[in-house]
Formats: C-alpha cells, structure tokens, sequence
C-alpha cells in the first residue's frame, strides 16, 4: 500500500503524542516489507506495507531484546508499538535508531574484512539458544526452512527464461543445491541479510537491522550474499569453515531469488538478480 508521510505524522499524534513536535521524514532507503521514517533524530517508525507483514511487529517486539542482550553488536531495537487504525489497519512499531550507513551507501568497503566480520557477526546471532523461537514458516516466507518450498516458482522461472539463460545448467545447479536437506539442530535466522540491513561504521560492520523475517531453522539463507554481494576473494573468506550442503543451500536461495526477479520491475533488484546469475554461473566454470 501506498504509505505518505501523513499517515505516520497522524498516527503519532493520536497515538504518542509526546513526540508529535519531533520531525517525521521518510528515511533514504526505505524496504520493500515495511516503510521506515525518521522520528526526531534518535527513533525510527516502522510501517508494515501489507497484511502479510503485519505480525512481524509483534515478533520482532518480543525477542529483539532477548536477542540484543546476548550480542556485542547493535540490531533494530523496538521501543514501542503503535495500534491499528481505520486508515492505518496494521500494528506498526518505533524503533531506536541506530547511527550508520547502510551497506549500499558504502561502495568502497573493504570486502573481505567485511565477508570476516558479517560471518562473525551470523555466527554470535547463531549461537544464541533459540527454543521457544518462532520456527520456519509462513510467517517469514520459509527461511529457515526447505529452500525446496520454493521448488515450483523455480522450475517456472527457469522455463520463461529458457530462451535467454542456460536452463539446462541453473536446473543442475538447483538440484544440487536442494539435494541435501538440513539435519543439524535449529538456529536463529535472520533471513534477509543484504546490503540494506547491514550497517556500516569507520568502514567497517557495525549492526544489523530489519528482521521482520527472523526465525529459526536452516541458515542457509543468511549466507546468499556470497553470489548477491562478494567478490570471489570475499565469498570464500565469508563461507569458510561451512559444511558443503550448506553452502550449496545458501546458494540455492540467491539463485531462487535472482531467477523469480530476474525480469523485476524495479531495476535495483533486475540489475541485482542479473549479477547474481552470472556469478552463479561462472563459477561454474
């Protein structure tokens, strides 16, 4: 849905009127899941785009502060969540807003330092005991979950683009991929790691924010970048140490997601999923 900034301006004032005199502004990058303005220069809101986004409130307001406390780096950080109305229907929350800039505004970023400390950075998130959390499901478009849910949209993507890419190829690098189911213990997943929810500080990471689809399972998921973002050098450096089957899992997801948005209309994620079809396969050279 369509989402100005009258409507978070109204909605604090009916709902939070402490801050109403605060400056309310969209932010640079705003996500695809939910619409983020600045609130002053200290809080953020965080406005789910559609039905299906809308419980990511609730579950991001329960354990981002039981994960916070167990991690040595900055994640999002809800302070309060605001109640639907008949021209807002869905919660929404205010979040703290954490100083840096996001990966996308720091194109000269050493990589492989950076491939280093983001999978340090999974590691620490992974370690955290995640019983009781939220398991893979609809809730989070499966990640965490079989990367083989996504069977059907693949096997459709690759036959409307069977005239311009290898199919044949990319289906053998896809049966590869989700020939080895995940038989190790769940873990937390954070499920959309990419460049926009990675921030950046003294070049160098700082944080990670937007985990409107956390949950726990498979991850797999979190490791994608590795053909979205990384250069070679990076992309071994930031799967070290991973089993194989993993690592073929984590590039099953970038290769389902790259194929499904391969023709997007919004050029940032074609220019994107084009990339990643061609790192894909080179690398198979």
């Amino acid at each position: 849905m369509e989402i100005s900034v009258a409507i978070p301006k109204k909605l604090i004032k009916e709902q939070f009127p402490q801050w109403q005199e605060l400056k309310i502004y969209p932010v640079a990058k705003s996500g695809h899941d939910n619409r983020t303005f600045h609130l002053g220069n200290t809080m953020s809101i965080r406005l789910p785009s559609g039905h299906e986004y809308a419980k990511q409130v609730e579950k991001e307001n329960r354990w981002l502060p039981y994960l916070q406390e167990h991690l040595d780096y900055p994640i999002s950080k809800p302070i309060a969540i605001g109640k639907p109305t008949s021209y807002f229907p869905f919660p929404w929350s205010i979040n703290q807003w954490i100083k840096g800039n996001t990966l996308f505004e720091c194109p000269n970023i050493n990589q492989k330092q950076l491939a280093k400390e983001l999978a340090t950075a999974l590691k620490k998130l992974q370690m955290i005991d995640c019983c009781n959390g939220p398991e893979a499901g609809q809730h989070n478009f499966f990640r965490g979950g079989d990367l083989k849910v996504y069977e059907d949209q693949t096997l459709k993507a690759l036959k409307t683009l069977e005239n311009r890419l290898p199919v044949k190829q990319l289906k053998n690098i896809w049966d590869t991929c989700t020939s080895k189911k995940y038989t190790e213990k769940n873990v937390w997943v954070h499920g959309d790691i990419a460049p926009g929810n990675i921030l950046i500080q003294n070049n160098s990471f700082h944080g990670i924010i937007d985990f409107g689809i956390l949950g726990t399972g498979d991850p797999a998921c979190d490791y994608a970048m590795a053909w979205t973002y990384f250069n070679k050098e990076a992309r071994k450096i930031f799967l070290a140490n991973l089993p194989s089957d993993m690592i073929n899992r984590a590039k099953g997801w970038a290769l389902w997601k790259a194929l499904i948005t391969y023709d997007d209309e919004n050029i940032d994620f074609k220019q994107n999923a084009r990339h990643t079809i061609n790192v894909i396969l080179n690398e198979e050279l």
